[in-house]
């Protein structure tokens, strides 16, 4: 058979293919049309779908260099070490949770729940060898059960409990005095922090404070100077970078996955007065208690300014500016840190920030809505915080790169962009595409058992344990156990949230505050180590 011959053979046989396709399309269209226009619409939906079919089930992980197994820092601490005898000033609602961290509940939490699995979580928790010995607290009602929480009849981890006498220290200077503390926690509201850890690095005691770092700028490089020169180990209460999902999406970035990371947006969605810091009052609507008789309000106030006792700044401290920086302080923090702790992107160079008072209408001194842009331009980047009080929208916390976008909460996802050169080769083959991620991690979760809405936000943010070895481990048990690490050891290499991570956040957070406060862009000066 001649070429000429068989190309008009193949030809025929294009014809008659292409022939009989039109056919098959002429007849199914004519019989949709006896069934109407949905009918018209499911055919093409099918063969859409047909044509941009989801990626084969392969497993990428060897694939992506990433590691199958969670893994976490082995601790040093436990019952060959010796004993630390901690100091907890303010003990409220936080205060509960760190003493949990270290291995004392409340005996009616778990009394009637001992086959419970978070009582076995718990119970499974590493002995530190701990002793919270003593406390300070303005409110009779939270010192009467911060005595039933110190009793501490159970002891995770084994062990014999320790039965150190535990005192009330009328001040929280007298407790610093105390040579029976060796370190302590700042559970306060935020406008204490500063003048209570400058006191406490004077005092020699290590310290474990909570965010936010401090409520103003001049605090930030006042706090910051004392620890900087002081032998104590500091460590902000930030606990993401614990978790086992973090430690992936760490792994993620140092194998440049994702390309060139160019925009971070990272949000907060809440939408409940409780969200909204409105806490005076109970869920059946009366006054939560406390009066001037039975809370210390001249040592609440500090060195704030002196106004009447008023239990709505009691509750409500988050909302003032005399005690806080409102959704910055409060929440943006957790952002920074987690993108901080990721890329060390350190201090922006310039922030605008913007909002308002949309939904609340009430005594609030804070935005309850708020955009704020962070540039870097030496890094080529823009961190984008926006939040809303009055939407529960899940929105997230979103890495984009050149090659890929990663969303980091409770789970890890990478998924492939679409124009991606790295991994092109992959779409072609359908291993992956931009709808779906190619890498999840982990696979299963469980936040649905959660009490509260509060309780499921940071939940979603991985904000409250981790699984290792198929249990839930509490993430601010391994942050607190890295901070009696590091007293123990001598060392502050491990701090994952040492004073200089907290400087960075700290300046940070004042930028974004002053930018919505006087309504301007500002910048930072690292010369003269200024915001101007």
């Amino acid at each position: 058979m001649s070429k000429e011959t068989k190309n008009n053979k193949d030809s025929d046989n294009t014809e008659n293919q292409t022939g009989k396709e039109k056919i098959s399309r002429r007849s199914v269209i004519k019989g949709l049309a006896g069934v109407g226009v949905l009918g018209a619409f499911g055919y093409l939906s099918l063969k859409k779908n047909s044509i941009q079919s989801p990626p084969k089930k392969i497993d990428l992980t060897n694939k992506l260099g990433l590691s199958d197994a969670p893994y976490i820092k082995k601790s040093t601490s436990g019952k060959n070490k010796d004993l630390l005898r901690i100091g907890i000033i303010g003990f409220g609602k936080r205060a509960r949770s760190l003493a949990k961290a270290l291995g004392y509940i409340h005996p009616s939490r778990y009394s009637d729940k001992k086959e419970s699995k978070g009582y076995k979580d718990w119970m499974e928790q590493e002995n530190l060898n701990v002793s919270i010995n003593g406390f300070c607290e303005v409110f009779e009602n939270h010192a009467d059960y911060a005595f039933e929480i110190l009793k501490n009849e159970e002891q995770p981890g084994g062990g014999a409990n320790i039965k150190l006498p535990i005192k009330r220290y009328k001040t929280y200077q007298e407790l610093l005095d105390s040579n029976e503390i060796d370190a302590v926690i700042i559970a306060s509201p935020e406008h204490h922090h500063a003048q209570m850890t400058i006191d406490a690095a004077k005092a020699g005691k290590h310290v474990y404070c909570e965010k936010s770092f401090t409520r103003t700028l001049q605090e930030v490089y006042d706090m910051y100077d004392v620890v900087k020169n002081s032998t104590i180990k500091f460590q902000l209460g930030h606990q993401i970078s614990q978790s086992v999902v973090f430690q992936k999406a760490k792994q993620a970035i140092a194998n440049n996955l994702l390309g060139k990371i160019n925009l971070i947006q990272t949000t907060t969605n809440r939408n409940s007065p409780s969200g909204a810091w409105i806490r005076h009052f109970k869920n059946d609507g009366t006054v939560r208690p406390g009066n001037i008789n039975n809370i210390d309000w001249k040592q609440w106030l500090g060195n704030s300014p002196e106004v009447p006792f008023d239990i709505k700044r009691f509750y409500n401290w988050s909302l003032y500016q005399d005690y806080g920086t409102g959704i910055l302080g409060q929440l943006f923090t957790h952002e920074f840190d987690a993108v901080n702790q990721l890329l060390e992107i350190g201090i922006p160079k310039s922030v605008v920030s913007s909002g308002g008072i949309y939904i609340y209408k009430d005594f609030r001194e804070f935005p309850d809505v708020i955009q704020s842009v962070f540039e870097y331009p030496e890094r080529d980047l823009s961190l984008i915080y926006s939040a809303s009080l009055g939407s529960s929208n899940y929105r997230g916390r979103v890495f984009m790169g050149t090659d890929a976008k990663m969303e980091l909460g409770s789970k890890m996802k990478i998924t492939a962009d679409g124009n991606s050169l790295k991994y092109k080769t992959m779409i072609e083959e359908g291993l992956t595409n931009s709808n779906n991620p190619m890498f999840t991690f982990p696979k299963e979760e469980e936040i649905d058992g959660l009490s509260s809405a509060t309780a499921k936000y940071y939940a979603q943010r991985g904000l409250i344990d981790t699984k290792i070895g198929g249990r839930a481990v509490d993430i601010t048990h391994l942050h607190l156990k890295e901070w009696i690490d590091a007293i123990r050891n001598n060392g502050d290499g491990k701090l994952t949230a040492n004073i200089d991570k907290a400087f960075e956040e700290g300046i940070a957070t004042q930028m974004a505050h002053i930018s919505y406060m006087e309504k301007r862009r500002v910048e930072w000066d690292p010369i003269n180590r200024k915001v101007i």
